[in-house]
């Protein structure tokens, strides 16, 4: 398998400062907003950006949860690998409330169908928002395309871009994988 990097730790460092940017700007005191990190990676861009947020830009109200959507998705029950769930942590009312979805990587939209319907348990949000890393843009097998993108990156269907985590992976880098 053989790999190319698409983003360095300080490229991935400028991306989060900008879409925390971003949020910022349309969400000003996040008072009525709440992230939700998809499990189980979108978590740590959640958590990174509530840090960035909370400590660099002195949002006192930023509201984070993670969502578990794998009872959700269309491929449950499907294949021979049994899935793992996560754990969802919501501890607020999303009702009347924008979310915020947050994902490593927006590849073909399932995940994100699945979060959609996972999270009305939680209530009926005002509105819901998508913040990707990265968007493949060129895979989408539903018509979900990212509110807030770090990089879109055109991948072809043997290759795969991984999101590496300093918390999880010991390093904070993107890469394209080839599939042999």
């Amino acid at each position: 398998m053989s790999q190319k990097i698409l983003l360095s730790a300080k490229e991935i460092n400028i991306i989060l400062h900008r879409l925390a940017c971003q949020l910022l700007e349309n969400h000003l005191d996040f008072s009525e907003t709440v992230l939700i990190g998809i499990q189980p990676r979108g978590t740590y861009l959640a958590e990174r950006l509530a840090k960035i947020l909370k400590e660099e830009y002195k949002v006192k109200n930023v509201k984070i949860g993670f969502l578990d959507i794998t009872f959700y998705r269309d491929d449950f029950r499907r294949g021979n690998k049994t899935l793992e769930a996560n754990s969802t942590k919501i501890d607020f009312i999303v009702e009347d409330k924008s979310v915020v979805f947050i994902d490593d990587v927006l590849y073909t939209g399932r995940s994100i169908r699945s979060a959609l319907t996972a999270v009305q348990s939680f209530g009926r949000p005002k509105q819901i928002e998508l913040l990707t890393l990265i968007d493949r843009r060129f895979s989408r097998h539903l018509p979900i395309q990212p509110n807030y993108r770090g990089r879109q990156v055109d991948a072809i269907n043997n290759e795969k871009v991984k999101v590496m985590w300093q918390e999880n992976d010991g390093e904070d880098a993107v890469y394209l994988v080839e599939k042999v």
